[in-house]
């Protein structure tokens, strides 16, 4: 199931979205912006809903801040419905925006068609010079072929579509391998260094984006020069 951000300081309205969005999605209310940031950073997210009139700041700095870090497609919250704050909201990185008042079947429509071409764009994913292509199986590096076997394509894929998020070695099994497949750890561990070890072979600095996250496991790194996620025990 897919999962939704909806970030508002209303409660009513947050109360309105859960209420038009579930059981079709998990949705994630949060009137604060600190908090929704962090659970970006945390967690897998689909797709945010963003309000823009709050008081922290508002939903195009929002916006900005979340186009920093994440692709996830954003669509815009709000009762001004003044075509430059539209042509604003979408020039920033939006992939749609919504005026209130609006009713459930319009919601669900305009998030459905941006969760279509999203899915569309995800076939491909393109990092640094890193192009990815999931319907051929394939990783170019500035357009040299990079050999993988396929579950180091598996990996890779995974790191690149979940940016920041950091997986547990356990995690990895699952994902990769399965939940019926019984390997151990120092497996992925292996995989990991024979992944590092073709992408700097390539020219490409993994080592700056593919990290050890020590007493955890891994996770692909957003920007080379950002801290690593400090992580309370």
């Amino acid at each position: 199931m897919k999962t939704i951000l909806c970030i508002d300081d209303e409660p009513r309205m947050l109360d309105l979205l859960t209420l038009y969005l579930e059981p079709g999605f998990q949705c994630r209310a949060m009137s604060s912006i600190q908090d929704a940031l962090i659970y970006l950073e945390e967690e897998h997210v689909d797709l945010v809903l963003l309000d823009i009139m709050m008081p922290e700041m508002d939903g195009f700095q929002v916006c900005e801040e979340i186009r920093k870090f994440w692709h996830v497609p954003i669509i815009m919250l709000t009762a001004k419905g003044e075509h430059s704050d539209i042509v604003k909201g979408l020039n920033i990185g939006a992939d749609d925006y919504i005026v209130k008042p609006f009713d459930e079947e319009e919601l669900l429509a305009r998030i459905h068609a941006v969760l279509r071409r999203t899915k569309i764009e995800d076939k491909v994913v393109v990092f640094e010079g890193l192009r990815l292509d999931k319907e051929s199986f394939e990783l170019y590096y500035q357009q040299e072929a990079i050999p993988l076997t396929p579950k180091e394509f598996s990996m890779m894929s995974l790191f690149l579509d979940y940016q920041n998020k950091v997986f547990s070695r356990e995690h990895l099994i699952n994902t990769v391998w399965g939940y019926h497949v019984s390997i151990e750890d120092r497996t992925i561990d292996s995989h990991v260094r024979n992944l590092r070890e073709k992408l700097r072979k390539s020219g490409f600095p993994a080592d700056d984006y593919l990290q050890t996250v020590w007493g955890i496991g891994y996770k692909w790194q957003k920007f080379a020069d950002r801290k690593p996620l400090e992580h309370k025990n």
